[in-house]
């Protein structure tokens, strides 16, 4: 059968059980993992499997049940249960099954149709691992990992919507370790992308992992301050776009748990600056041709020229707040549609990373970030992290054990960002600085 055929089947097992409406999600996944550590084999795994969801209303009441079993020998089973789970369940009029357009023919490119071999993954982990244990001063490894995966999700509803895609991925990381004994220190370098063609040089990952692990030998603990300048390496840059996400969740607004909930319309970012994002973006690791609720997306300015002009919406958030969907609805098989971001990047930046930190006397440059202390109804932020010291605009001694503390309101209004930006990840930010931090150290 094909998948329009079973979630036809399935949603025709929900109307003979007594639901009213009903929506239906399938994944079909595949994937190939190796992980390799000092030219052994340490990891060699291959999964695949099959996930069904049924959301089903009856009335003002809504439940979804899921299951790994797509013959249709057994929706009936599915579909009673789902019927009798929102029965009881209290009524949520703010749920409803949306009317949703036959999704856009768009020529995305997310499957690249190549599945590498094993032996391809292992010579690819392989290849970056030699290149990081090849950089003087490194002295283990924690090994090298290169992955491929296939996703094809279906979706339809009870009003006649259906759609379909499909998308690849293929991912190559490696850990090098320099030193010995309690002076040793640890960094890694990743790629990611939905073609394979896409990924950066296995000899480059292993060794910017390899010369990133030494360049972080014998690290001190600054001073603690206040008012210290911080400057974010894009790949932890794109935390502070995560938070900033976070705060624009339509279900947080709905709910005022979000520090930007009155913010609308005002100046979040400074001037210049933008956040978007684009679920249409050509090989994007995030893009869809429709979201979770058959919606389709858009380009869309969340933050333009440093003013708020829009939520991550799904239907029952927008609903709350009296607007439409942006077509943001993210889902899985086992729970309901939730808003969530597609591809994020900051816009605007300009010059290089070197003359964004030229003017610091004494500051911090951020490599990585520890623990998750952030609270989204205030914009507290605490941040564990370790890098570099900056003295007079350069990078200089290593430093580790720090904490990084503001508050995201005032961080976001006095970032300001590099012309460095390059897609990588989903979410991706360009090197960015933050004066006025607080600094805990020795």
């Amino acid at each position: 059968m094909t998948a329009q055929d079973t979630l036809a089947a399935l949603l025709e097992a929900a109307r003979r059980a007594g639901a009213d409406a009903a929506d239906a999600l399938l994944v079909h996944g595949a994937s190939l993992h190796v992980t390799r550590r000092l030219g052994a084999i340490e990891q060699l795994e291959r999964a695949e499997g099959v996930d069904l969801g049924l959301r089903v209303f009856l009335g003002a009441r809504v439940a979804t049940v899921s299951g790994s079993d797509a013959s249709p020998a057994g929706f009936a089973a599915l579909a009673g249960r789902a019927v009798a789970m929102a029965r009881v369940v209290p009524e949520d009029a703010l749920t409803l099954l949306a009317e949703a357009p036959p999704p856009p023919a768009l020529a995305l490119d997310l499957d690249d149709g190549q599945e590498p071999s094993a032996e391809a993954l292992l010579d690819a982990a392989a290849r970056a691992e030699d290149a990081a244990l090849a950089v003087p001063g490194v002295t283990n490894s924690e090994g090298a990992s290169a992955g491929w995966g296939r996703t094809r999700r279906a979706l339809a509803t009870s009003r006649g919507f259906f759609g379909e895609y499909a998308r690849s991925s293929h991912s190559l990381s490696a850990t090098a370790l320099a030193g010995a004994g309690t002076a040793m220190q640890r960094d890694y370098d990743y790629t990611s992308a939905t073609h394979l063609h896409d990924l950066d040089a296995p000899e480059l990952i292993g060794r910017q992992a390899g010369e990133q692990a030494v360049a972080r030998l014998d690290p001190v603990r600054p001073p603690s301050a206040k008012g210290v300048a911080v400057v974010y390496h894009p790949r932890v840059a794109g935390s502070l776009l995560g938070h900033l996400a976070a705060a624009l969740n339509g279900a947080a607004v709905a709910r005022r748990t979000s520090f930007l909930q009155d913010a609308m319309g005002g100046r979040v970012l400074p001037a210049g600056l933008s956040l978007l994002d684009d679920p249409l973006r050509p090989r994007g690791p995030r893009s869809r041709p429709f979201d979770g609720e058959g919606q389709p997306g858009a380009r869309r300015a969340m933050v333009e020229d440093g003013v708020l002009r829009s939520w991550f919406l799904d239907g029952r958030s927008a609903r709350q707040l009296g607007l439409a969907s942006t077509g943001h609805a993210a889902r899985g098989t086992g729970g309901p549609p939730a808003p969530s971001p597609t591809n994020l990047w900051l816009e605007g930046g300009q010059g290089t990373p070197e003359a964004l930190m030229a003017d610091i006397r004494d500051g911090i440059y951020v490599t990585e970030l520890i623990g998750m202390g952030v609270n989204g109804v205030t914009g507290d932020y605490s941040r564990g992290a370790a890098g570099f010291r900056i003295r007079d605009g350069r990078l200089a001694e290593a430093v580790s054990e720090i904490t990084i503390a503001g508050n995201l309101k005032d961080m976001f209004l006095r970032l300001r960002a590099a012309g460095d930006l390059r897609f990588r990840r989903g979410t991706d930010a360009p090197t960015l600085r933050v004066d006025g931090m607080t600094l805990a150290g020795a």
